[in-house]
């Protein structure tokens, strides 16, 4: 399975950015996703995620600004960031977590390549 992350780019305070993560195509669920945040020198942070059945879940500091979709049907998660601030800088990678379907149904947990958004105060 691979995850192709897209989306990032550089902003000013206040804006807006859609991140995209699309899945092969061997990919048959997505049962859970998640964007997480890495900055240099630190771990890497869960921003969002969403699991089939549940309400998606966010970190304290992006709440009422990003939100999180998963659009099974085209094997794409979305991650909208608006009224971006400057601490939300950093390289941002998807996670996907599923079944899988190439000659017969496997389970399967993969990372995108990451993308990086910088927001300027």
């Amino acid at each position: 399975v691979q995850l192709q992350a897209s989306g990032g780019g550089s902003v000013q305070a206040g804006g807006s950015l859609r991140l995209t993560c699309q899945g092969s195509g061997t990919i048959a669920e997505i049962n859970a996703a998640g964007w997480y945040r890495q900055v240099p020198g630190k771990e890497r942070d869960l921003v969002a995620s969403s699991t089939t059945g549940s309400p998606p879940k966010y970190a304290d500091s992006v709440k009422g600004r990003f939100t999180i979709s998963v659009d099974s049907a085209s094997k794409t998660v979305y991650l909208q960031m608006n009224s971006l601030e400057p601490e939300d800088t950093g390289v941002y990678y998807c996670n996907v977590d599923g079944v899988r379907e190439l000659f017969g149904r496997r389970g399967f947990n993969a990372w995108g390549q990451g993308t990086l958004v910088t927001v300027s105060s």
